[in-house]
């Protein structure tokens, strides 16, 4: 283990519960944007119907106006045009993930949807100072399978076709002059190839190839668009920083860690030059590249504890937004002037959280059976001796994505309650390299299960958890390994909570939205081919519908009715199964989500019963649901031999 897990000072009594909606409802304010003239500042807050919209204001001023009306879902992911005049935001339908793309004029306040086809998902490819009334945006309009590039006009609306795809280009990206010259394909063998074309009239060529064991994305041209900056595995095993000339291939390294793969890379948007690359082995490090931005560095980092990022900055360079992160704080945002070196607090996401009594969170690691070391985060309730705790074992979706150090309001919460929360980044884990990413192929329910099992058994032994006392939790990936750990593990849980999970392999890769198509051969090489016979031993193994015979704990299992990744029949058919061997379940369906649950209602719905869930099987604490339903929520609750929550 790398750190020593030491207990909170004891209290004469628990910490007072931390209220439900001030954890996980909506942020007071989060996400700024500058405007790129630097003269005003957007940001998310609520309307007086707790609706998250896009507030902007002129720096300096007190007009503060909410400029979106959205209804329902709230905007989640918004920006600014290069026009400083135009906002431009994403929405979908009810969940179901086919964004469309508008835009707020400022001047007139009027709003348009710029992708206003049905059943077509826009995403945003680029935009550029030099063009700001226009937009690059990929769209399946074409065939809902391929996603071509459009231009769009903010002024007049127009769509006009860009760059075509070929048939299996999965993403694109522009040079400084608005031309899509590079495109990104998945092989079929589930590798990475880089096509490259000199102009928007030139034909496409290979520029490199990775195998399916090697990390490869294309990041930024450099200005004169001679050159990529790439984050590359090939030749070593964590992901580096490079640079790679596109008429030599002579490539440049510009960062690299052995412990953790590239996190991110700051490239500075009209200069197009790398100037920091973080690595995330257990906290964010940054490396500077760029001596320019030395200073700023050193000076932002007394600014306040915690972990930083530039999130923004206007067009001249001038003005930084920088935020914040820390495991007991809500994210923090600064105004960084870098002429003067001078910070300006902004706001806190979550102010109500600024003195609650929020729990360290801890990197750990611990080794898996078979000799793997495996990496995670335990976090401890508040002022609770260290002994025999009940555990959540808290599941990170993806999988092929990780759990980072910061403030997580299920962590949090679930702490608060007394449990101590142990999060693994099992192998199939993003982050600490290729060989840490591909050990977990093709082992759904095998390793990547076991190494969630011996996590626990490495809680109990060390004598923070209770082994009567144990549940398994997550999302997606997460729901599908609470499934999987209630199926193939029946006595290691007291209970499980599944949400958005899938239960069938089969079914899962059989619905996958048909614009992933391109993307196909990841899961294939990943997971399992259901058109191999030769792998359907294999996805029968690993798919808990299966077992369900096996299942004998409580379950709480959650499902937006919307969902176009983890289909409604996910959960159904569990459901179902689950009932014919007279198991105990709670199944919740919420109408109006998709994966995931964005509506606030909602979110502090499928909570209150997650709390009094745990509360009935492992003892916590929990904060009382007036009704039988969160004032709100669409929630369609199914009982199978159990009582209601």
């Amino acid at each position: 283990m790398t750190s020593t897990i030491q207990a909170s000072p004891i209290l004469s009594q628990p910490p007072p519960l931390i209220p439900r909606d001030t954890l996980l409802g909506n942020p007071e304010r989060a996400n700024p944007h500058i405007a790129p003239d630097g003269e005003r500042l957007a940001w998310l807050a609520p309307d007086e119907h707790d609706v998250l919209q896009v507030w902007v204001q002129t720096i300096g001023r007190h007009d503060a106006r909410a400029v979106t009306a959205d209804k329902s879902r709230g905007i989640q992911s918004y920006g600014w045009g290069y026009d400083s005049k135009t906002i431009l935001y994403a929405q979908d339908a009810a969940g179901d993930e086919n964004f469309h793309l508008f835009a707020v004029d400022l001047d007139s306040d009027n709003v348009r949807d710029l992708t206003p086809w049905q059943g077509v998902r826009a995403e945003f490819v680029a935009s550029n100072p030099k063009f700001p009334e226009r937009i690059l945006v990929a769209l399946n309009l074409r065939d809902r399978k391929l996603m071509d590039v459009y231009r769009v006009d903010l002024r007049s609306g127009a769509v006009e076709l860009d760059t075509k795809n070929p048939g299996d280009v999965a993403g694109w990206l522009a040079d400084d002059d608005m031309i899509v010259r590079a495109a990104i394909v998945v092989t079929p063998d589930g590798g990475t190839e880089i096509r490259i074309r000199e102009s928007a009239a030139s034909a496409w060529r290979t520029l490199m190839k990775a195998g399916m064991e090697d990390n490869l994305a294309a990041l930024d041209f450099t200005k004169d668009g001679k050159s990529l900056f790439l984050s590359t595995s090939i030749g070593t095993d964590t992901a580096r920083l490079v640079r790679h000339d596109v008429a030599s291939g002579k490539e440049t390294d510009i960062a690299h860690s052995d412990g953790a793969d590239l996190s991110d890379a700051m490239i500075q948007p009209t200069r197009h030059v790398v100037q920091a690359a973080a690595f995330d082995p257990g906290r964010t490090h940054w490396t500077v590249v760029d001596p320019s931005i030395q200073a700023d560095f050193d000076a932002i980092a007394k600014i306040a504890d915690g972990d930083f990022n530039v999130a923004d900055r206007d067009l001249a360079d001038e003005t930084w937004l920088v935020s914040f992160s820390s495991d007991r704080a809500p994210k923090r945002y600064y105004s960084w002037d870098r002429a003067s070196k001078k910070a300006t607090f902004l706001f806190s996401v979550q102010p109500k959280l600024d003195d609650a009594p929020l729990a360290p969170m801890k990197p750990v690691d611990f080794t898996a059976r078979d000799g793997m070391k495996i990496n995670g985060y335990l976090t401890l309730p508040v002022g609770v001796p260290v002994k025999n705790l009940p555990l959540v074992l808290a599941v990170h979706g993806g999988p092929w994505a990780r759990d980072s150090w910061g403030l997580n309001p299920y962590i949090q919460l679930l702490a608060n309650r007394g449990y101590a929360v142990l999060q693994i980044n099992f192998r199939g884990s993003t982050g600490f390299g290729k060989k840490y990413l591909h050990a977990g192929d093709r082992e759904w329910g095998l390793t990547m299960q076991s190494d969630l099992t011996d996590g626990v058994k490495w809680a109990v032994d060390a004598g923070i958890a209770d082994r009567k006392r144990v549940a398994i939790f997550g999302g997606s990936y997460g729901g599908y390994a609470a499934l999987a750990g209630a199926a193939f593990t029946p006595d290691l849980y007291r209970c499980a909570i599944d949400e958005c999970g899938p239960s069938n392999l089969f079914t899962l890769l059989a619905s996958i939205p048909p614009y992933w198509g391109v993307m196909r051969s990841i899961f294939d090489t990943r997971v399992g081919n259901p058109a191999d016979p030769k792998d359907k031993e294999l996805l029968t193994a690993a798919s808990p519908l299966f077992s369900a015979d096996k299942i004998k704990i409580p379950m709480l299992i959650g499902q937006g009715a919307n969902d176009p990744r983890v289909k409604q029949a996910e959960a159904e058919q569990i459901v179902e199964a689950i009932a014919k061997h007279h198991g105990n379940a709670v199944y919740v369906l919420y109408t109006d989500e998709g994966h995931g649950f964005v509506r606030p209602e909602n979110r502090l719905d499928f909570t209150a019963r997650l709390e009094k869930f745990l509360a009935d099987n492992l003892g916590g604490r929990y904060e009382p649901m007036n009704g039988d339903r969160m004032p709100g929520s669409t929630a369609k609750v199914r009982i199978v031999g159990a009582s209601p929550l």
